[in-house]
C-alpha cells in the first residue's frame, strides 16, 4: 500500500499496516476531527485523527522505529471519541485522556486483534503499555512522535509554518539518541519550541476554537441529560453525532450559531468577557544533543526559557472570550 502524506511524502507500507489502515476502526478516524469542534467555526481547521495517526506512524518510520512501534503509532488514537477532546470537557476529564481510559476496551471490540494475530502479533503485548514505545510517547516536556506530528501538521495547515521550514526540521533537526527523539541543535530546538507555543496559544486558546469547544460541550451535556444520546454515542463520527443532535430543534439552533462564530466571537479581557476558559497545561523542552549527550534546551537557551515562562503564564491565566449578538 502506497501512502502519500503532506509532510513525509510517499511510503510503501507493510501488509499488516495496510490491513490496519483499511480496517473500519482506523477508517472511522477520517470522521473525527483532531481540533474537536474547531472545524464547525472555521472550515479550514479540519485536520482529522486519521491523517494525524498516519503521520505519527510515518514519523516513527522515518526515525528508524520498529514495525511494532509503527503499528502502535498508527493505532494510538483509534479510540478517540467524536469531537476528540471536547468529550473530555463534557465528562470533566482533567487530563484530557478519556480516549486512553477506554482504549483497551475499544480495541478488544474491533477487528484489530484479529488483524494483528494474522501477522503474528499479540495486540495486548503491542498496545497495552505505550511507555515501551519511547519514540511514540514521552511525558511532557519531552519530544515524541505524537507531539511533533500534531504540532507540525497543524502548523502547516493553519499557517504557522511553511513546508520548507518543516522539511528542513524533519531532515536535519531531529535525531534519536538512547531511544529518545532529540534536536540536533539549539536552533532546531528554539524553532520547534516557538512553533509549539504558537499552536498552544494561537490555536488551542484561540477564542473561536474555545467558543466551538464550549458550545458543543454544552450541547452534548444537554443531549445526555435529555437522553437524546447515550455515552456510547460519543463513539460515532463527528457528522453521525451531529445528525443525532440536530434532531432537537433547540440544540440545532445552538449548533447553527457556530457557522457565524467569526461575526460574534472575539478576544475578551478580565473586565469584559462572556466566559473564561483554561485548558490542560502544555509545555515543551526538547532535549538537544550537546557535547555528546542530551541536554534540555532550556539549560542551553535563554530563548527557550523565556518562551516556556511566557506560555506558562498565559496558560495559567486562561483565555477570556467575548460573544456578541
Amino acid at each position: 500500500m502506497l501512502i502519500d502524506d503532506r509532510l513525509y511524502g510517499e511510503a510503501d507500507v507493510e501488509p499488516v499496516l495496510s490491513d490496519l489502515i483499511r480496517s473500519e476502526a482506523v477508517q472511522r478516524l477520517k470522521g473525527v476531527h483532531q481540533g474537536g469542534a474547531s472545524f464547525l467555526v472555521h472550515p479550514g481547521w479540519n485536520i482529522t485523527r486519521f491523517e494525524h495517526s498516519l503521520g505519527v506512524m510515518l514519523l516513527i518510520r522515518q526515525l528508524g522505529g520498529s514495525l511494532e512501534e509503527q503499528i502502535a503509532g498508527l493505532l494510538h488514537d483509534v479510540s478517540h471519541t467524536a469531537f476528540s477532546h471536547v468529550v473530555d470537557d463534557v465528562f470533566n476529564i482533567e487530563n484530557e485522556d478519556y480516549h486512553e481510559q477506554i482504549f483497551a476496551t475499544w480495541v478488544s471490540h474491533s477487528a484489530i486483534p484479529e488483524i494483528l494475530h494474522t501477522y503474528g502479533f499479540n495486540h495486548e503485548e503491542l498496545l497495552d503499555d505505550d511507555r515501551k514505545w519511547t519514540l511514540l510517547e514521552r511525558p511532557a516536556p519531552a519530544l515524541c512522535a505524537d507531539r511533533i506530528d500534531y504540532t507540525l501538521r497543524d502548523s502547516f495547515a493553519y499557517g504557522f509554518a511553511n513546508k520548507d521550514e518543516i522539511a528542513t526540521f524533519l531532515q536535519t533537526g531531529l535525531t534519536v539518541f538512547a531511544g529518545e527523539i532529540c534536536c540536533t541543535s539549539i536552533e532546531a530546538a528554539e524553532w520547534f519550541t516557538d512553533l509549539y507555543y504558537k499552536e498552544v496559544i494561537g490555536f488551542f486558546m484561540n477564542p473561536l476554537n474555545l467558543y466551538g469547544l464550549d458550545t458543543v460541550s454544552s450541547v452534548l451535556k444537554q443531549a445526555l441529560e435529555m437522553e437524546l444520546i447515550s455515552v456510547q454515542d460519543v463513539l460515532k463520527t463527528d457528522d453521525e453525532l451531529l445528525a443525532v443532535l440536530k434532531q432537537d430543534s433547540r440544540l440545532h439552533s445552538q449548533l447553527d450559531r457556530l457557522t457565524t462564530a467569526k461575526q460574534h466571537v472575539k478576544q475578551g479581557n478580565p473586565d469584559d468577557f462572556t466566559f473564561h476558559k483554561t485548558l490542560k497545561t502544555r509545555n515543551i523542552d526538547p532535549s538537544v544533543i550537546h557535547q555528546g549527550d542530551k541536554t534540555p534546551a532550556s539549560a542551553l537557551s535563554e530563548n527557550v526559557r523565556r518562551m516556556k515562562e511566557r506560555a506558562a503564564d498565559k496558560m495559567k491565566k486562561g483565555a477570556f472570550v467575548k460573544v456578541t449578538e
